[in-house]
């Protein structure tokens, strides 16, 4: 063993020239080896940023049954602008809705709003043929929430001009 300033030149200097005589490897294979092994890493580096990329967005069972839900007819799309509300702001939309929860039938209504500090939320509110509402809320894009979805039912609404259920 040598200490730092003991060891002699010959071995400190070791180049690409006496790597080849080493390990019997030319200077264009161990290129070659060398990039396939910085590829590898590189795919390596991209496929676990996605897999836990997506980890956060996937396996939303709410959201799940949102997209998989059998569409009903539409009472179109609404959206808020900060302090507005939904009574105020959506007579058609809501007409659109008791006259479906009078008749028996389903129907569904989009609602986007802006939390204080401006992200957007989305409410989807359905109207079930069983006259069962069901309020569907995606906060997936406010940065100050769970960025999760929600769900909440209730059972014959009896007024819609303020669309909730207790959650």
């Amino acid at each position: 063993m040598h200490a730092d300033g003991d060891v002699p030149d010959r071995l400190r200097r070791v180049g690409p020239a006496d790597l080849a005589r080493t390990t019997g490897e030319s200077r264009a294979r161990r290129r070659g080896v060398a990039a396939v092994s910085v590829r590898a890493r590189l795919v390596a580096v991209a496929a676990a940023s996605l897999l836990a990329g997506g980890c956060g967005t996937q396996d939303d069972p709410v959201k799940d049954r949102w997209e998989s839900r059998a569409e009903f007819s539409s009472c179109g799309e609404v959206s808020l602008a900060q302090g507005e509300e939904m009574q105020k702001q959506t007579g058609r939309e809501i007409v659109c809705l008791r006259r479906a929860l009078k008749s028996g039938e389903s129907a569904e209504l989009k609602a986007t709003y802006p939390t204080v500090e401006g992200d957007p939320i989305r409410e989807y509110y359905r109207l079930t043929p069983h006259g069962r509402l069901e309020v569907y809320t995606d906060s997936t894009d406010d940065r100050h929430s769970d960025r999760k979805w929600s769900f909440a039912e209730c059972y014959t609404p009896e007024w819609l001009a303020e669309i909730s259920c207790d959650q």
